[in-house]
């Protein structure tokens, strides 16, 4: 049995006595992509910081093929980093570099490849995103869309093992988001990743990922491939699929008092 790239076994956090997740269980293979999904605190976010290693769970493992995450070392854990590209929800590019140095600045902070070879592999991997041409432009010229595949191909710039997205599809129109999330599914299948996106559009995410794991109120409602996602019988998911306004997660706040009450005094 192939032992998985990632692997949480009854994982539980919490900020205090708030508890984020609780009892988390789910697998993501050697080279496939995981869509995690769910409303706003439902934990997505904690999820991911699990993963990179910025916080370990109260209790349960975080196993990365098959070792316990909380006890790398910090130079196993720095290992752990470099075989890891991230791509930040609004791109996350340096505003006072030029697209050049950009993607150059991994390149140069983890390696100690010459310049000459630097120089190769930025022009190849903005080729990779369409974008060889832009080198010397800065941020501020670019459009939305550009500037998210500039930060995509500084995510591959060192051929990440582990791919971690994080709303990639957010504030861009539709040419454009079908442009990133192409582009995405290619890098992935090409570098045969492990990937695991935040994504709250569903239509995209579930015609490109492999997997997909629904959170709601810290706990996993459902793991498995988008077509069973589709077919589930489940409150939860049939409400955030269809972006129903009242449902499991309710319009109101439970208010521990009535509005006449409120207003009467």
């Amino acid at each position: 049995m192939t032992t998985p790239f990632i692997e949480m076994k009854n994982v539980q956090f919490a900020y205090g006595e708030r508890v984020i997740l609780s009892n988390i269980n789910f697998s993501v293979k050697q080279g496939d992509f995981a869509a995690v999904m769910g409303g706003s605190g439902s934990g997505k976010t904690t999820l991911m910081r699990l993963i990179t290693g910025q916080i370990h769970p109260q209790q349960g493992q975080v196993l990365i093929e098959g070792r316990d995450l909380a006890a790398f070392s910090a130079a196993e854990l720095h290992e752990h980093r470099r075989r890891m590209g991230v791509l930040f929800q609004h791109g996350a590019l340096f505003t006072d570099l030029s697209v050049f140095d950009n993607l150059a600045f991994p390149m140069r902070e983890l390696t100690r490849l010459p310049e000459a070879v630097i120089r190769d592999l930025v022009l190849l991997k903005l080729n990779a995103v369409g974008l060889r041409g832009v080198e010397h432009l800065m941020p501020s010229e670019l459009s939305g869309g550009m500037a998210r595949r500039v930060a995509l191909a500084r995510t591959i710039a060192l051929d990440p093992e582990l791919m971690i997205y994080d709303e990639p599809f957010t504030g861009l129109d539709p040419i454009s988001l079908g442009v990133i999330a192409h582009l995405i599914s290619r890098v992935n299948k090409a570098l045969r990743s492990t990937s695991i996106m935040v994504s709250h559009d569903i239509e995209k995410s579930l015609q490109i990922v492999d997997q997909v794991i629904f959170l709601a109120h810290g706990e996993i409602m459902f793991s498995g491939s988008p077509k069973e996602m589709r077919e589930l019988d489940s409150p939860w998911v049939r409400q955030f699929i269809g972006g129903e306004a009242d449902g499991p997660v309710g319009f109101r706040y439970p208010a521990e008092t009535t509005l006449q009450q409120d207003l009467m005094g």
